[in-house]
C-alpha cells in the first residue's frame, strides 16, 4: 500500500520517515519529495509497505501525530490512473 503524508517540516529527511514507518512493518520506499531546482523539500512524501495490515496500523498511529514538530497527516495514497 502506499501511504501519502503531508505537512512535513521542511527538514524531514527520507531515511526519517523510513524509520518512523519500519517501527509497523516492512517498508519498500520511503521519499520527501524535493523541489528539483532548489533541493528543497515540498513537505510530502510517499511511504510504501509491503502489508495492508501493518499500512493500516501506521496510518491509524501517525495520523495528526506530531513528528519533527509538525503535526503530520497520513493517510492512504490515490491510486494513479
Amino acid at each position: 500500500m502506499t501511504i501519502f503524508v503531508s505537512k512535513l517540516n521542511n527538514t524531514t529527511q527520507s531515511d526519517e520517515l523510513l524509520r518512523m514507518f519500519g517501527a509497523f512493518g516492512s517498508v519498500s520506499s520511503a521519499e520527501v519529495m524535493v523541489d528539483k531546482m532548489t533541493g528543497r523539500s515540498k513537505g510530502f512524501g510517499f511511504v510504501e509497505m509491503d502489508s495492508d495490515d501493518e499500512a493500516n496500523l501506521a496510518i491509524g498511529q501517525l495520523h495528526n501525530s506530531d513528528f519533527n514538530g509538525q503535526a503530520i497527516t497520513v493517510k492512504k495514497a490515490p491510486k494513479r490512473s
